[in-house]
């Protein structure tokens, strides 16, 4: 047996379908070897062990696949510092891979983030912090009228030449973009999106149904943040709440830090989409894991009090949430349980992107991402590609 493994017993095991009771993961040279109930047959002699604490639980790591910045770093900044400060930051709550994303800004400004997490993606990205997945374009195709707190300035209309020189730019690292169908070129782009393995999600929209029926026939497949930044659900026009609810071809992500959402509003979505049909997002902005003080986000002052995150205007501007606290809280305010959850914040976003055969689940032969909680669902360790990327001693 290698220096390089680990073996991590003693911890509920969360795999893909069933729960193996105080069982154990071996992980080797960054993948899951196997798990299991009783790992006296491996030699511990050569390996390191993690004996968990009684009560714990061992799952596979958060993929956020919106999150622009923590730490004080966002990934407008366009450095490889930045992109770095994020990646270091997210394993304490439990997020072991996401999309950097950015913000509706000037095109030379979009420009030189995506080259940036495109070349940090590709050369810099190592073991023990989150991986970057890729980016997630939000911005700047959507509708002026739900820009929220995208800077309006810099809205312009679906431009597919313009997308395909960031696309070439970032090294083919745009995986999802955020876009308002009702805009013109909207369903060209939409197709284009779409035939080239891009996810489209619909989103700071005013939509009618109809018009979100056509971008789903287009290839539309995700809702960016449902509820917030769109056209509500009404009794007579569901617009695109109601088509993210109604329509098995989207997935729906989810703020589920009690101010983007009710709780009441987050059950009636579990109920209407099922455990398959939801992503958690964070969304969250520079100022997580900072202090409560003035912020930027795309060039405009953000007040972080009180656990909001706020424009001038009193707009939320994002947010401050944690993964691990997103899971706490889907557990506080719907019917789900801890492995349902789960699905929600790992499996649903790796199957989204494409990379459900290498992150997503505990599972042997994938990456191992994996977190490790205690009793009362606090992070004790996280895993990113089998290094430690958290520790709470």
């Amino acid at each position: 047996m290698k220096s390089n493994s680990v073996l991590i017993k003693n911890a509920d095991i969360y795999l893909e379908s069933e729960i193996i009771p105080r069982g154990y993961v071996l992980v080797n040279n960054g993948k899951i070897a196997e798990a299991g109930q009783d790992p006296s047959h491996i030699l511990t002699d050569d390996i390191i062990v993690v004996n968990a604490e009684d009560g714990s639980k061992l799952i596979p790591g958060f993929i956020d696949v919106h999150i622009h910045g923590a730490a004080g770093a966002d990934t407008m900044d366009a450095t490889p510092e930045a992109i770095h400060t994020i990646a270091s930051a997210l394993p304490a709550e439990g997020t072991t891979s996401f999309l950097a994303t950015t913000i509706t800004q000037g095109v030379e400004e979009i420009e030189a983030a995506v080259i940036n997490a495109g070349n940090y993606r590709g050369e810099r990205s190592k073991p023990g912090e989150a991986e970057v997945l890729g980016i997630h374009l939000e911005g700047p195709f959507i509708n002026p009228s739900k820009k929220g707190a995208q800077p309006e300035k810099h809205i312009i209309a679906p431009d597919i030449e313009l997308f395909k020189k960031w696309q070439t730019v970032s090294g083919n690292s745009i995986k999802l973009v955020t876009v308002a169908p009702e805009q013109p070129n909207g369903l060209p782009f939409i197709s284009f999106l779409h035939e080239t393995g891009v996810v489209a999600s619909m989103g700071h929209s005013d939509a009618t149904f109809e018009q979100m029926e056509a971008a789903v026939k287009a290839g539309a497949r995700q809702v960016t943040h449902l509820f917030n930044g769109m056209r509500g659900l009404h009794h007579r026009e569901p617009g695109v709440a109601g088509a993210a609810l109604l329509m098995k071809d989207l997935h729906a992500e989810i703020i589920a830090d009690g101010n983007h959402v009710r709780p009441e509003m987050i059950q009636l979505a579990v109920n209407a989409k099922g455990k398959e049909g939801i992503i958690l997002i964070t969304d969250s902005m520079r100022a997580k894991c900072m202090r409560a003080g003035t912020y930027d986000l795309g060039g405009q002052e953000v007040t972080v009090e009180n656990g909001q995150a706020l424009l001038e205007d009193g707009t939320l501007a994002g947010s401050i949430l944690k993964m691990v606290d997103s899971v706490k809280n889907m557990l506080h305010f719907t019917d789900l349980e801890l492995a349902d959850v789960i699905r929600l914040a790992s499996e649903n976003p790796a199957k989204q992107l494409g990379v459900y055969d290498r992150k997503g689940s505990i599972a042997k032969g994938k990456d191992a991402d994996l977190v490790l909680l205690n009793a009362d669902l606090q992070i004790t360790a996280t895993y990113c590609r089998g290094a430690s990327g958290y520790s709470l001693q």
